[in-house]
């Protein structure tokens, strides 16, 4: 029998762990599941976000579809102006961007996922004048303008981003503001934080953060995430629901089987949901289509960094299958029994370069050498079966 979402909303709740992840399919609910939560957690609480106002008793805080309803397009076609993204006034974004400073984090993690020459501009408080000729203060980063550098001093103004990289913007401003919460409760006497804001903060809900990323920054971003929530020392609680594959085995990979739970949440026809708990390590066989990706780059000559993250990430799907603590316990052993120190360092190397400039997509003919011959291997050792295209 099915369950209305507000009582897989309470299961949840119930379930006392630090981490839950789900996957869901797109359509199926899982912001409506995070509003439902929401509800049940602070159902007296000021929504501020979407009101606006000061709230230092918050007990929850969420990203999803309705956190992008924050931010608008002013393309101001009447007077022929510059396009820009307007901000709501809310606390959380004057905390992060008026106390914290984190607009220079905002805008490296914004062209980290993105493009590097990609670079969003803040406005300054200014005054303008109003319909009725009226002077009115607009408020400082309350509105973003985006340029594109194309060397040589030369670059395009005031463009206006896709959906997806404002998508990308949105959750770079939500992730700065959950660094700085996590920084913040992490000092265990409140007495001593800097802001008393989050110190009834029980639960982050983050419903699918990864639209528009392509694998290798999607990798990153899973990994990012679950590392700062594993730096986590407060009582927080974080829920994650997403429906992309790869995201969802990244961050169970990322996490201590005890600390977490997992799901698949469905929907049935007559309206109810089920909240199935998943025994194994993913419900998908997502490690076959990367190990073809690998294989159709070996064939084509088109080998990059970012092969190097789907063959981590094999190896950690495969070890947790196989019942090995570490995923270097899979690579091919050399003389005396151990595994080749080189081929654990490359690996790991090539899948955790978290910033731009440490990025190089590109491999060397040896790096790509070494990724032919740990995926020949590991093909004929564990005899992995061909996922159909």
């Amino acid at each position: 029998m099915g369950k209305s979402l507000k009582e897989i909303a309470q299961q949840l709740k119930d379930a006392d762990k630090k981490v839950q992840l789900i996957y869901a399919f797109n359509g199926v609910g899982k912001t409506r599941l995070s509003r439902t939560f929401r509800l049940l957690v602070a159902p007296k609480d000021i929504d501020a976000e979407t009101e606006g106002e000061e709230n230092s008793g918050v007990k929850i805080i969420y990203y999803n579809a309705f956190t992008e309803d924050l931010f608008y397009w002013d393309n101001d076609l009447d007077l022929d102006a510059a396009p820009m993204l307007k901000i709501q006034p809310n606390s959380f974004t004057r905390w992060v961007f008026d106390i914290q400073g984190q607009d220079q984090n905002i805008i490296a993690n914004f062209q980290h996922y993105t493009d590097e020459k990609l670079t969003p501009r803040f406005n300054g408080e200014y005054i303008k004048k109003d319909q009725d000729g009226k002077d009115v203060k607009v408020e400082a980063f309350s509105e973003v303008t985006f340029s594109f550098e194309r060397g040589n001093d030369e670059r395009s103004d005031n463009i206006k981003i896709s959906k997806g990289e404002e998508s990308n913007f949105v959750w770079c401003i939500f992730y700065s503001l959950l660094e700085q919460i996590v920084d913040v409760l992490n000092v265990a006497d409140p007495v001593e934080r800097e802001t008393n804001q989050f110190n009834l903060l029980e639960y982050v809900f983050i419903d699918d953060p990864v639209s528009s990323l392509d694998e290798n920054h999607l990798i990153e971003l899973a990994v990012d995430l679950a590392q700062l929530i594993k730096t986590s020392k407060s009582e927080v609680k974080f829920i994650i629901t997403t429906h992309n594959p790869l995201f969802y085995n990244v961050l169970h990979n990322e996490f201590k089987k005890d600390t977490f739970k997992k799901y698949l949440l469905k929907k049935h026809e007559n309206g109810e949901y089920d909240l199935t708990p998943q025994p194994n390590d993913s419900p998908f066989s997502y490690h076959l289509y990367l190990k073809t990706e690998i294989e159709k780059a070996i064939k084509t000559g088109q080998l990059q960094k970012f092969h190097y993250n789907f063959l981590r990430n094999i190896l950690e799907k495969t070890s947790t299958f196989l019942g090995y603590q570490q995923w270097g316990a899979l690579l091919p052993k050399i003389d005396g029994g151990g595994s080749s120190p080189y081929e654990a360092r490359i690996i790991n190397i090539s899948s955790h370069s978290k910033h731009s400039g440490d990025e190089v997509a590109m491999l060397t003919e040896d790096d790509k050498r070494v990724l032919r011959y740990l995926v020949n291997e590991i093909n004929t050792m564990y005899r992995f079966q061909q996922v159909e295209s």
